[in-house]
């Protein structure tokens, strides 16, 4: 049956999730380069108030995973570093 115009599609998650602090500098930085490299759409995932979370990326943070692949870009990343990565993932 085909969807009409008031039907709901399920948007897709995003493949790539940001690990990031609130009021992080270096997180600034690797959101400006990611909207350098046109990097397709993104998660965004505070760390500040899960434990868990602080545990496994707080030295760490910017970190960018990929979803799909279960694999990661740790800060320092440059334009051809994410570049790269990125293209992996395609």
């Amino acid at each position: 049956m085909p969807l009409s115009p008031h039907d709901s599609v399920p948007a897709a998650a995003p493949a790539l999730t940001l690990f990031q602090r609130d009021d992080c500098h270096l997180c600034d930085l690797a959101l400006d380069i990611l909207a350098t490299a046109r990097a397709p759409e993104f998660e965004s995932v505070f760390i500040d108030a899960d434990d868990g979370l602080e545990q496994r990326y707080g030295v760490r943070v910017p970190v960018l995973r990929d979803e799909g692949r279960g694999i990661e870009l740790d800060w320092p990343f440059d334009l051809d570093r994410l570049r790269a990565f990125l293209a992996e993932s395609l």
